[in-house]
């Protein structure tokens, strides 16, 4: 019998988790979500829970899929939260967005204060992959709980990497996210100035595969940024936040990021201008003659 799975924040991501995690033969026991989730719930066959106690009861293993560090303190800590006083001893969380290592952290503290677990698990990925069950995971926590989960995971990913002690899967996602948006701000410079001289973009791109400019961002985002298609998979808003925790952790390190930091200064700006549910491929609007604001 597996277990029952509840799942909290079932947005694209979330909710394409939930229903791969059913195709596996999971049965999914709850969702929870800030927004409406009764046309989900029922695809789901799961209850629509109208608070984070009722996930915790309803389920076994609870997946939490949410934005930035504010909405996932807000699952752990004050009154109406994942650790219910009575009903959270064995419940294991699976924890699934990028917050800072600190969180991640703090978390484990409180679930395990509650006789629970929790872990990391940070996605290298996007919504395709969440669908078909191909995520990059790092998971970070107790090897013991990872262990015992492990099933679950490698039917969430094709690439599943124990990282170490709770933060630690952190720590590498946030170093990932850091170099993926130096390099889309690189590709994107490039890209601009190939414009503004009047060369041919495709024939560009092409050259740059085939060289050193080659990159896994030429091939998620060069067309992309080319054709002004910036449908959006992973946010430039998400981009800003991510670069800010690699800083915050290059800053208490006692490093000095200049790339970073300037990657991180486009994707604020794009913020800034309401260009932030763009894809972060939309950096290119700031950087190529004649789009917003270049």
């Amino acid at each position: 019998m597996k277990p029952k799975i509840g799942v909290v924040g079932v947005g694209r991501m979330g909710a394409n988790m939930a229903r791969r995690l059913q195709d596996c033969g999971y049965p999914i026991a709850a969702i929870y979500d800030v927004r409406p989730v009764d046309e989900l719930a029922e695809e789901l066959s799961a209850l629509a829970c109208g608070s984070l106690h009722e996930v915790t009861a309803a389920s076994d293993i609870i997946l939490t899929v949410v934005t930035n560090d504010a909405a996932m303190r807000s699952l752990f800590v004050g009154e109406q939260t994942l650790l219910p006083p009575v009903g959270s001893a064995g419940k294991i969380f699976i924890n699934c967005a990028t917050v800072t290592p600190a969180l991640h952290l703090e978390v484990e503290r409180l679930a395990e204060a509650a006789g629970a677990h929790s872990l990391e698990a940070c996605m290298a990925s996007s919504i395709t992959q969440a669908r078909e069950g191909t995520l990059y995971l790092m998971i970070g926590g107790r090897k013991e709980i990872f262990d015992q989960v492990e099933p679950l995971l490698r039917d969430l990913s094709t690439n599943l990497r124990y990282v170490g002690p709770t933060g630690r899967a952190a720590q590498v996602k946030a170093l990932v996210n850091m170099v993926m948006n130096i390099n889309t701000a690189g590709l994107a410079e490039g890209l601009a100035l190939g414009d503004a001289l009047g060369l041919d973009l495709t024939m560009l791109r092409e050259v740059f595969s085939q060289t050193g400019a080659n990159s896994q961002v030429l091939k998620t985002d060069g067309e992309d940024m080319q054709n002004r298609d910036h449908a959006c998979y992973f946010s430039a808003e998400h981009a800003a936040k991510d670069s800010g925790i690699a800083l915050k952790l290059a800053q208490e390190n006692g490093l000095r990021l200049p790339l970073a930091a300037a990657a991180a200064a486009q994707y604020d700006r794009m913020v800034a201008e309401g260009l932030g549910d763009l894809d972060k491929s939309g950096i290119a609007e700031l950087t190529f003659r004649g789009r917003h604001g270049a």
